[in-house]
């Protein structure tokens, strides 16, 4: 067996930790700010399909299961087996202090394919977990922030 690779990150955002629940609640949002995430339909209450780009564009796909749901605090989910990747994690919405918004936690295990070395791969090609959940809360951050994403892509560098 592989040994799982964690990721955990951690990002407060200047909105209600209930408004932040119900938008991340409802995967098929999650495409929307989730760069490398094609689609998630959702069967029912507690299952769920997702399609996603992988290293050198390979997709990946996997059904997921919520393992815990606590509203406004708290959602919990692993994939089910036979997953292209098995994966869990969880994201937790906790009010700052002196009402300045919600801290939102990501924390995410997966056993990618390949293994460490798998990983590595992916590293090269830019599609590290660590840095893709980052870019991904960043761009969640942004969303409910001000309702856009700022991107420069299709712009002109200003480069001669």
């Amino acid at each position: 067996m592989n040994q799982p690779i964690k990721v955990e990150k951690t990002l407060t955002i200047n909105k209600p930790a209930a408004e932040l629940y119900r938008f991340w609640h409802n995967f098929e949002n999650l495409p929307h700010f989730m760069k490398h995430l094609k689609d998630v339909k959702v069967h029912d209450a507690t299952r769920s399909h997702w399609t996603a780009t992988g290293p050198l564009d390979a997709t990946v796909e996997w059904d997921a299961v919520i393992t815990d749901d606590r509203e406004n605090e708290l959602i919990a989910w692993k994939s089910v087996e036979n997953a292209d990747v098995a994966n869990s994690g969880s994201i937790h919405f906790q009010p700052t202090p002196n009402d300045r918004g919600t801290e939102v936690k990501v924390i995410t295990e997966y056993n990618p394919p390949g293994g460490a070395i798998g990983d590595a791969i992916a590293k090269l090609f830019g599609e590290s977990p660590k840095q893709q959940i980052g870019d991904d809360l960043r761009r969640f951050k942004m969303l409910m922030e001000t309702g856009e994403i700022a991107s420069t892509e299709g712009q002109p560098s200003g480069r001669k």
